[in-house]
């Protein structure tokens, strides 16, 4: 018989209730014991629901308290000295200071999970003494058969994987770090094993990124030795996100079965296996339903999938499961009340992708009349928005083919940069800040009351006008050169403009997590992409008007509203890139008309959407630095373009952010310690940047000599005439007190740096 299962479920809950457990044990309001209970709850009901649903290898270990992969690190033990961590178990005093950072310690790097939208908490090798603290996976599998008689599948990091993601080790030290990690799954499994486990999920997604010959000696390594010390133990080596490398030599790794996405790297996942087989002697497990998109399945096109796939391989040795985690997506489409029929009918988030999967799953084991209504159904959902006028604009298809036909560009950087200096007179390392400030819960509750209809519209500008003045105030007392308004009128970097453009929907209970208990709701771009009216103009206008120094207007760029967003799967991503651009080079105009001469289009995304596959990366780059110039080309010389990236790691693709030619760009550098400073050692950059000097992400507020000293190493290596000073993104999470008591370290450690390079202002 054919089996079903997915790689894992949402953590976060239906109503979030995990981010506000998480958020409340944070702040004092929920006592450790009470926290554990509210979790447990929360994952229980998780697994409960699958098992009602009809999945039939339940994954277990999925579930977390801040990230999966701090949890890897947690369990071996490896935890950086700056927490005077001590052995044993790792306390969640010591955990969440990894994750968020204390008063006394920085808080680890954070960087996106492969190509998602997800970002993990990067382990540090460098000092550690591994050791098993606690097998979180026996706990998990043990609290699952005794609470609900599941037999769940433990899901572990694989071991190259962990590795690879780690930092604070040279690459000569691979091996040894490998033979100090291996004994320690080992251990962990044998555990497993002798608890009388079946299956164990053990994920290692790095096999869809280049692997070297080495990667695939320690693969045989690593499982051989597995294989070797649990020999009854059925190991399921899963990979996602695309096609699996070097194919031949994985399937035969000695392991009981292989999982491998045929959603993201379907197309030669699936000539892989016809050209060169698949070994007999394994499962396969057929990730064919989208873990990472929102929409519903063809389910005459997966089941053809899978009918296919079973004539390759034996039914009691096929699984049809999701392509990645589910994770990525939301949790069920059913609270969904508001949004347009033919847009709901065509939405499957994690509960209703649950359902696809029991369904293909039935048609295999009981032929395909046993879900021919299901089938029918599924295909009406699907034409209905396929056909949606929404998605069939002529006006804007051929607007977008006219001006994406030629190559955008302005004016050389020299030309515009002394145009710009004559123009604004700014002093040398110039402050700004990168746009959001403290959202307090008097502006979350006001933009309430207004989305509900209890305040009106004149109210509502009122008090946005208000919390302007007091900002505008602010950064002229702390002595910040370029200001902001805020973004008080905000609830989203994405949603905002979402929400004032043709084509995007928005969901009520849409919510994913981005990384620990920060929680997104992305827009749905389900239409085809068209500006309609000025959507920042009146509130930078405002702010301008209160102040003598220059105030950015503040967009998103078309690539990251892209990348954060769930996109239509009918058009490739570069056409809905290029509708995106051309909305948002109309308000970009509209914002130069006004009078305001400083536009900052923020694209922290952009290396978020990187192809995994080096083949397919430079055609990717091309086309989101084209978006970005269409975006923004038209201005005059002497009005300056600013740009934002953040969360990334930067090195190989530093000719990519060259090129899409923005006058200074500011990149998140603070939790990398300033090793992304590396990159401008080995690389001419020429234009204007700005370092951020400061993790926002962390509730701390960095000492003067902190901000100096990252300051300092970047003016080693670049122009100080072209250096910006900024903190590494938005500020929107923090509080009033500590962003001002951050903003005025900058601002001295500034000072500091003029003195001491000797520039009086």
């Amino acid at each position: 018989m054919v089996k079903s299962s997915i790689l894992g479920y949402p953590r976060i809950g239906a109503d979030r209730e995990w981010k506000k457990a998480l958020e409340a044990f944070w702040a004092g309001k929920l006592e450790e014991s009470a926290f554990e209970n509210q979790l447990q709850d929360i994952r229980l009901n998780h697994l409960r629901k699958q098992k009602e649903r009809g999945i039939d290898l339940i994954p277990v270990n999925d579930f977390s308290y801040y990230d999966h992969i701090l949890d890897t690190a947690a369990m071996f033990g490896i935890v950086p000295k700056r927490f005077a961590y001590e052995g044993g178990a790792v306390s969640l005093s010591v955990y969440y200071g990894m994750a968020r950072g204390t008063k006394e310690a920085t808080a680890s790097e954070m960087t996106k999970w492969f190509n998602t939208n997800y970002h993990y908490i990067v382990p540090e090798l460098d000092g550690a003494t591994p050791a098993l603290t606690e097998n979180k996976p026996l706990n998990a599998y043990r609290e699952a058969k005794e609470k609900l008689g599941i037999e769940g599948k433990p899901v572990i990091v694989g071991p190259l994987t962990f590795l690879k993601l780690s930092k604070g080790y040279d690459a000569s030290e691979t091996d040894a770090w490998l033979d100090r990690l291996l004994p320690l799954y080992v251990q962990l499994l044998t555990e497993l094993a002798e608890e009388g486990v079946q299956w164990v999920q053990i994920d290692e997604p790095i096999l869809v990124t280049k692997v070297s010959e080495a990667d695939i000696e320690r693969l045989r390594n690593i499982y051989g030795t597995i294989n070797k010390a649990v020999p009854g133990l059925n190991i399921l080596l899963q990979t996602y996100f695309e096609s699996v490398e070097s194919y031949e030599a994985v399937v035969q790794l000695p392991v009981q079965g292989i999982g491998l996405d045929f959603v993201h790297g379907g197309t030669a996942n699936l000539a892989a296996v016809k050209q060169f087989g698949f070994p007999s002697d394994k499962v396969l497990g057929a990730g064919v339903i989208d873990g990472r998109g929102i929409w519903k399945a063809s389910l005459r096109e997966k089941l053809s999938l899978v009918q296919e796939l079973a004539g390759l391989v034996s039914a009691d040795r096929l699984i049809v499961q999701s392509s990645s985690s589910l994770l990525h997506v939301p949790v069920t489409v059913g609270k969904e009340t508001k949004l347009l029929p033919e847009l709901r009918g065509a939405l499957a988030f994690a509960d209703e992708k649950l359902e696809e999967i029991v369904l293909l799953t039935k048609a295999l084991n009981a032929g395909e009349e046993a879900i021919a209504s299901e089938i029918e159904q599924y295909e009406k959902d699907v034409l209905a928005l396929r056909e949606s006028s929404q998605r069939n604009r002529g006006d804007v298809k051929q607007a977008v083919a006219a001006i994406s036909a030629g190559e955008p560009s302005r004016l050389p950087f020299e030309e515009r940069h002394i145009a710009q200096q004559n123009k604004w007179q700014l002093p040398i390392l110039p402050t700004t800040t990168i746009g959001s400030f403290p959202q307090s819960a008097e502006v979350r509750k006001a933009r309430q009351l207004w989305r509900k209809g209890e305040w009106s519209e004149a109210q509502y500008e009122a008090f946005i006008q208000e919390q302007i003045d007091i900002w505008i105030k602010l950064q002229e007392e702390i002595g910040i050169d370029v200001l902001v308004h805020g973004e008080f009128e905000r609830t989203d970097m994405v949603e905002f403009f979402g929400e004032k453009l043709a084509g995007f929907a928005f969901t009520q209970f849409g919510w994913v997590q981005s990384y620990g208990s920060r929680c997104v709701k992305p827009p749905v771009i389900f239409g085809d992409v068209a500006f309609e009216q000025a959507m920042t103009v009146e509130e930078t206008k405002y702010a301008q008007s209160k102040t003598n120094r220059p105030v950015k207007g503040m967009l998103t760029g078309p690539i990251t509203i892209m990348n954060w967003s769930f996109v239509r799967d009918d058009i490739t991503r570069e056409q809905i890139a290029y509708q995106l651009a051309y909305a948002l080079r109309q308000e970009v105009e509209a914002l130069e008309q006004a009078g305001i001469g400083m536009i900052q289009v923020d694209e922290p995304a952009v290396r978020e959407g990187l192809p995994l596959k080096e083949a397919d990366q430079a055609s990717y780059l091309a086309w989101s630095v084209k978006a970005f110039r269409l975006t923004t080309a038209t201005v005059q010389p002497e009005t300056q373009i600013h740009t934002h990236m953040c969360y990334c790691e930067f090195h190989d693709m530093i000719g990519s952010i060259e090129a899409m030619d923005a006058d200074v760009i500011s990149i998140e550098t603070s939790r990398s310690h300033g090793e992304l400073i590396h990159s401008f050692e080995e690389n001419t950059y020429k234009l204007g940047i700005g370092l951020g000097v400061y993790d926002i992400h962390s509730p701390r507020v960095p000492g003067v000599e902190e901000m100096t000293n990252m300051i300092d190493r970047a003016l080693r290596v670049l122009d100080p005439k072209l250096f910006w000073i900024n903190p590494d993104c938005g500020l929107k999470t923090r509080g009033q007190e500590e962003t001002v008591a951050s903003l005025r370290n900058m601002v001295e450690a500034t000072q500091i740096a003029r003195n001491k390079h000797a520039v009086q202002v």
